[in-house]
């Protein structure tokens, strides 16, 4: 593989890095409210970030 192949693999991975990063970032602004309800030894615990 010459210096052109490599530097054609590493600019490949860049950009897979940044759009997973993309898809990661628009994931996390698109979710929507959660509840969590736990039962356990101390009773009923509700966490929620709505």
């Amino acid at each position: 593989m010459g210096r052109s192949g490599l530097y054609a693999v590493i600019a490949i991975l860049a950009i897979a890095l940044v759009m997973l990063a993309i898809y990661a970032y628009q994931q996390q602004q698109t979710s929507g409210p959660s509840l969590e309800v736990r039962v356990d030894e101390q009773g009923i615990s509700i966490d929620g970030n709505g």
